[in-house]
């Protein structure tokens, strides 16, 4: 039993901001801070508490030490602290962490998101807000957070604990309960959530959200909300909470007989599918993926968030699967009789909403590190790491292979499709560019090493299936949340989790009116980024699903009201180029898919963000990817289109199949026996 070296008092605000620099991260014996920093926005509810400790920290700290794997840098003897009982040193960790401007709450969580995944999950910030509106605006972000596997620490201000004065400022008054507020709205959409009332509740409660943090099985938005009286509430700290502390991300490896049934199943296929997801890229197993795939001959597809698992000329690699996918996997998937997912949730639109798969007896293998997405489909389940599952696999199926005519089919459809690519890239289209010519302009500017960011719209559905990945995180699409509003924010956390890359922003005209304020924070942090503001005035992507439902592109549409009372009138005079110089960006105009290249070459040389518009044709359609998606569409209508798409509809529901397999464990003795 280890002794108590003494305590130190401090706000919870003072605490928490000291515990967090403390933390840090280690896998395969690398470490690195676990929080590069805190986002805030600050009002009544965190000013006096959190505000005030980190402003305290810039003040006497001075600039946060930088560490290499671990060694401690960097004067911290600046700030002092008064130490009780034993004693001892203040522990050589940072006292600080460095604070981050946002503009809006959502924002800053969406940027904390960004750095998370371009992090592989092991490094992300944490975001404080006032209490009331400016808390509920995160709520948004922790879905996103929580939904996407991301770890974000939100620590919103909360009313009083003590209740002095009730109902105070921003407080919602239930008249159920007098232990509710606003914060309890994120008790949903986190993985881990608590409420700090006394100041002797902090240390658990900092452990357990850390833990939640740093598992990859768990893992999503931690929410802490602090009442504003506790943050500014002075306590006896255990000086041991304060140690530099190490959180060890672990490589579980596969249960033997879950990995024993996963090799006869596989060896028993004989047209095989590898699908892989977000988790082969945090687990950072591309290049285990990449040698099993060659040696076994296993086609690989992709999702939107494992896009980038495989370089997009590898012999196996077909590129996406799915509703956004190309023809080549989805070809492959409708005919495969085993499909391996590897660190996929399986959403609806990699299953095509559970139409893709449609082999009678196809079977699944789930690798995944959380039990709940290894067990979905009725596959066999590998819990497990996914490089660590590979890992195992290759030796076991090392004299195995799927046949010459299987990697010669794999060849050809991807061939195929990479021919239909180049030609959507080039269209010629005038004289606005087609959206595909966009995304071929950019992608050869982003080079091997260019990350593409984009959440919402049309754009992701084009880039899933045209995007040429050469390198792991080098496609950073949010489509587990699809939230309007992440792109620009996100981006600006793609490029502080990894300045040396190019980040290039997709964002449609609809979105970046959502949440465009995110360039200040980059032109205040010089954070260079280029956005790719594509204006086809209006919400392209929903105009098309209406279309298709037989809604008649209702609403989708930026126009004036005319006469008639419609929203059928002219474009509307808005210039968002304009608005994004006055944020700050430097802005270059495009015309056609020639000037975008040239702007793109411009903006690689501007110093800080830069924003390229152009104006596109929405008329001109993405190559298809031949594969449902299961939106319902009304059953009685006065509208013709509406009833022929009801007709579609009801004719592909028939494809969809529930996946329940039989058992793979074998059936008791005595079953079927009667007496």
């Amino acid at each position: 039993m280890s002794e108590q070296r003494g305590t130190i008092t401090l706000t919870v605000g003072q605490a928490v901001v000291r515990y967090l620099a403390a933390q840090w991260t280690e896998r395969d014996e690398r470490q690195r801070r676990l929080f590069a920093g805190c986002f805030g926005i600050f009002g009544h509810g965190n000013v006096a508490g959190l505000g005030q400790a980190l402003a305290e920290s810039d003040a006497l700290a001075g600039p946060v030490p930088t560490y290499e794997d671990g060694a401690p840098a960097g004067d911290t003897s600046g700030l002092t602290a008064k130490i009780t009982g034993t004693q001892v040193p203040v522990p050589e960790v940072p006292l600080g962490i460095r604070y981050y401007q946002s503009r809006n709450e959502q924002a800053m969580v969406h940027t904390a998101a960004g750095y998370a995944r371009a992090s592989n999950r092991l490094s992300t910030f944490a975001c404080t807000s006032s209490i009331g509106p400016g808390a509920t605006n995160m709520v948004t972000g922790a879905a996103l957070a929580t939904i996407n596997r991301l770890p974000v620490l939100l620590l919103p201000g909360d009313t009083f604990a003590t209740r002095p004065a009730n109902p105070v400022l921003q407080e919602l008054e239930a008249p159920y309960s007098m232990d509710v507020s606003v914060n309890d709205s994120f008790r949903p959409v986190s993985r881990y959530f608590d409420r700090i009332n006394r100041p002797e509740q902090l240390p658990s409660a900092l452990l357990a959200a850390t833990r939640v943090l740093t598992d990859p099985a768990e893992t999503g938005a931690v929410t802490l909300a602090l009442p504003q009286d506790v943050q500014a509430e002075a306590h006896a700290f255990p000086v041991e909470l304060f140690d530099r502390r190490v959180w060890h991300i672990g490589r579980p490896v596969p249960e033997p007989a879950a990995l024993e049934r996963a090799v006869a199943l596989i060896r028993s296929a004989r047209r095989p599918l590898i699908v892989s997801g977000g988790g082969t890229i945090y687990a950072e197993a591309t290049e285990a993926l990449a040698a099993f795939a060659a040696a076994t001959g296993i086609p690989v597809a992709e999702t939107q968030a494992g896009k980038g698992s495989l370089h997009y000329r590898h012999p196996q690699s077909v590129g996406a699967i799915g509703h956004t996918g190309t023809t080549a996997a989805n070809r492959l998937a409708r005919e495969a009789d085993v499909v391996i997912g590897i660190g996929t949730r399986w959403s609806d639109f990699t299953t095509a909403s559970r139409s893709l798969f449609a082999y009678p007896g196809v079977r699944f293998v789930n690798i995944n590190i959380a039990s709940f997405d290894a067990a979905k489909l009725s596959g066999v389940a590998l819990t497990a790491d996914a490089r660590a599952a590979l890992d195992a696999l290759a030796p076991r199926l090392a004299d195995w292979s799927v046949e010459p005519a299987y990697r010669e089919l794999t060849g050809r459809l991807a061939g195929e499709w990479d021919a239909v690519v180049e030609r959507a890239y080039h269209l010629g289209h005038t004289p606005r560019p087609a959206q595909s010519e966009v995304i071929g302009a950019v992608n050869d500017a982003a080079g091997p090493r260019g990350v593409v960011v984009c959440a919402a719209g049309s754009m992701p559905g084009d880039l899933h299936k045209l995007w040429r990945t050469e390198s792991p995180g080098g496609y950073h699409v949010e489509y587990g949340y699809s939230c309007m509003g992440y792109e620009i924010a996100g981006g600006v956390g793609v490029k502080m989790a990894d300045p040396e890359r190019e980040v290039y922003v997709l964002v449609g005209d609809g979105s970046y009116l959502m949440m465009a304020q995110e360039l200040v924070t980059a032109v205040q942090e010089n954070i260079k980024i280029t956005v790719v503001l594509v204006q086809n005035h209006g919400y392209a992507s929903i105009g098309g699903l209406s279309q298709s439902v037989g809604a008649l592109g209702f609403a989708t549409q930026y126009r004036y009201r005319t006469p008639t009372g419609r929203l059928d009138g002219g474009v509307l005079p808005v210039d968002l180029a304009a608005n994004a110089a006055s944020l700050g960006a430097t802005v270059l105009r495009a015309h056609s898919a020639a000037e975008l290249r040239t702007a793109l070459a411009e903006a690689r040389a501007v110093d800080g963000p830069a924003l390229i518009h152009v104006e596109t044709d929405p008329s001109v359609p993405a190559p298809a990817a031949d594969a449902w998606w299961d939106v319902p569409v009304a059953e009685t209508s006065a509208l013709a289109a509406t009833r022929d798409a009801r007709a579609d509809y009801d004719k592909a529901k028939q494809t969809q199949r529930p996946h329940l397999a039989p058992s793979a464990e074998p059936a008791p003795e005595n079953e079927g026996r009667t007496r």
